[in-house]
């Protein structure tokens, strides 16, 4: 039973009805996210991007890296764009924007992928996290104000799984501590809060475009958006070691550069990304419905409805259910693929340690990380492999019970 679920038992007749949907078998093995299926979808669009580039023989930056950041900018309603190497880099270049570094302190989640800790211990700051409010998975507001101290510099709310955070109370303390907000926006291209697109309400919005993201490329990439001019002209100047002019480096940068493949890919994919993620909307409306009519409200909780005030975009449909690994190793035998996004918070990371962190200490990260199964979703997935999927997963719980 789900720690903290309200338990409500299942009727017989539901268990039944359940039991009788269960059984439909799986059309066949299928991936847990099919990238062949979307590229079959824009082959010739890709095709012919890719040799417009080869013939050039302009690789870094140049034209199609120029257009990307414009095309980006404008669907996100942001000022400006600036491209760059993967995601990762695009949380340390935002920080590094804003002189971020040793001794400072950034505030966010611990149940999170690695680069948004990670990003802030490689600059020599202290990633100060706080828990997640388990509906969401997100960081909990409420818990911010408490973690702050002199040395915190900015907030890095994360918009998991394609939720966006609820970013009004972040913003507002933010701006009352003189404090930055970094928004981990990688899994969340086009989610909105409050009609508008993430990544555009905090100093920064980073996002990447690795290939399994609502938007991904044939590799790594990055993003980020900003309103602010200054901050824009300072990010472009990092991701080229800091150089305006051949040889001559105003500041100590990196090299974090979108190659023009990436970005002649990306270009292709932008255009087709509202209808992905129509159809990612979809297919999670479908779960839901599935699972309505099941009879697994003790055993398994769908990701939050959003209310008007939020735009989910499913990179993940990541659901929270008892007895998690047993699950998965049933569905595996099936042959229904699932990830664990997350099995270890960053807090109890040996990556980590060093910050000194205990079991306990942030008790609703280590709930979810201990629950959380992400189902297959991408707009490809069908109907009947959906049900597939919920038909096993009943008839796991309910053979046990």
């Amino acid at each position: 039973m789900l720690s903290s679920a309200t338990s409500i038992p299942a009727k017989s007749e539901a268990h039944a009805a359940a039991r009788s949907a269960a059984h439909a078998p799986v059309p066949h093995a299928f991936d847990f996210l099919d990238l062949k299926a979307q590229f079959a979808s824009i082959r010739d669009e890709v095709m012919q991007a890719i040799t417009e580039v080869m013939e050039s023989q302009q690789f870094i930056l140049g034209k199609e890296v120029r257009l990307f950041e414009e095309e980006t900018a404008a669907m996100l309603v942001a000022k400006h764009a600036v491209a760059c190497a993967s995601g990762s880099d695009a949380l340390l270049l935002a920080m590094m924007a804003l002189g971020i570094g040793q001794n400072d302190e950034v505030i966010t989640s611990p149940f999170t992928f690695v680069a948004t800790g990670g990003a802030v211990a490689r600059l020599g700051a202290k990633p100060v996290f706080v828990d997640i409010d388990p509906a969401t998975f997100n960081i909990d507001p409420a818990k911010i104000e408490a973690a702050i101290t002199p040395r915190t510099r900015a907030i890095m709310p994360v918009h998991l799984f394609g939720l966006a955070a609820d970013l009004e109370p972040v913003v507002s303390l933010a701006k009352a501590r003189n404090l930055a907000v970094i928004e981990d926006a990688a899994q969340a291209i086009m989610a909105r809060y409050h009609e508008r697109f993430v990544g555009t309400i905090g100093t920064f919005g980073c996002l990447s475009f690795f290939p399994s993201k609502n938007l991904g490329g044939a590799g790594d990439g990055g993003l980020i958006t900003t309103e602010d001019a200054d901050l824009a002209d300072r990010l472009r100047l990092l991701r080229v070691h800091g150089s305006k002019k051949k040889y001559h480096h105003e500041i100590l940068g990196t090299n974090s550069r979108l190659d023009s493949l990436q970005a002649a890919i990306l270009r292709v994919k932008l255009r087709h990304l509202r209808d992905w993620t129509r159809g990612r909307q979809q297919r999670a409306e479908h779960y839901r419905e599935l699972f309505r009519k099941s009879a697994l409200v003790e055993f398994v909780r769908v990701p939050n409805a959003p209310s008007g005030d939020f735009e989910h975009v499913y990179n993940q449909f990541s659901i929270r259910c008892s007895k998690r690994n047993e699950l998965r190793e049933f569905l595996a035998a099936a042959g229904i693929p699932t990830e664990i996004y997350y099995p270890l918070p960053l807090h109890l990371q040996p990556a980590f340690a060093y910050l000194g962190h205990r079991i306990g200490d942030f008790p609703q990260a280590e709930m979810v990380s201990q629950e959380a199964l992400a189902l297959p979703v991408y707009p490809e997935l069908t109907q009947s492999q959906q049900e597939s999927v919920v038909g096993a997963i009943a008839d796991f719980y309910l053979k046990k019970n």
